[in-house]
């Protein structure tokens, strides 16, 4: 019997999950309400704040509550050009400005926006990392699908119903400083969670990994294996349709 491999520790400890205690709380759009639906509602950006683990900036929206005499907070991802103070609208009759929430079936084609729904009010799952952006692509002809771009270039059919923040998510360009030290990739993620550093499983023993052992670093047989591999056998190209490089562009 080999060591258990880092894979199938992974799920049973409390060594590998992520840093909760210090982060501000999960970004989301504002729940769907009538006002949002008919119309559109005022907030006010209160502050542009640091939340750790995450590499694009939050804010904290304030608007009224529509129904009770009370302030509700909402956490969003801060867009390019968002300052505190600023107004912020929320609906379909919003109007079409940086940092505005509306439906993208009411945005013209080739609209960059960020912190954009899936499904119609999930409130916000795509393009929320830093410098992450959509484009508005394409709208049906009966006007219940829009087609977007997504960061990764490839193009998604959504509701025409989903709403997204106007404008590029902040903090772009965070990966065009270089690390140049192993120090700032410690810091890095150490806020993050337990995944820094790796070992190479082809530099570990036989014991503990399918990779290891053999007189030079090397596998010694094929790293694609089967989707029902038991747990310390499943490392590799996990039931891979293809291996190798890319050739290619990307096809617009």
């Amino acid at each position: 019997m080999g060591r258990v491999i880092r894979g199938s520790r992974k799920g049973a400890s409390l060594i590998f999950t992520a840093k909760t205690r210090l982060r501000k709380g999960a970004v989301k759009l504002r729940a769907v309400d009538y006002a949002e639906r008919q119309g559109f509602i005022k907030g006010l950006v209160k502050k542009i704040i640091h939340d750790p683990g995450r590499g694009a900036p939050m804010c904290e929206v304030v608007f009224r509550d529509p129904y009770r005499y009370k302030l509700c907070k909402e956490r969003w991802i801060a867009v390019e050009g968002l300052h505190t103070g600023q107004f912020v609208f929320c609906g379909a009759k919003a109007q079409l400005a940086i940092g505005n929430v509306l439906p993208i079936g009411k945005m013209p084609e080739g609209t960059t926006v960020s912190m954009c729904e899936e499904k119609a009010a999930d409130r916000g799952r795509l393009a929320r990392a830093s410098g992450c952006t959509c484009l508005v692509v394409g709208h049906s002809d009966d006007g219940r699908k829009t087609r977007i771009r997504l960061p990764s270039g490839s193009r998604k059919t959504v509701p025409a119903t989903c709403r997204a923040i106007v404008g590029i998510a902040a903090g772009g360009g965070r990966l065009d400083k270089p690390v140049l030290k192993a120090g700032n990739n410690y810091h890095k993620y150490r806020v993050k969670r337990n995944c820094w550093p790796k070992v190479r499983g082809s530099a570990m023993n036989p014991v503990e990994h399918p990779h290891g052992g053999g007189n030079h670093q090397h596998v010694g047989h094929p790293t694609t294996i089967c989707r029902a591999a038991v747990p310390g056998q499943k490392v590799g190209l996990i039931a891979a349709r293809r291996t190798g490089i890319l050739r290619g562009g990307k096809k617009k």
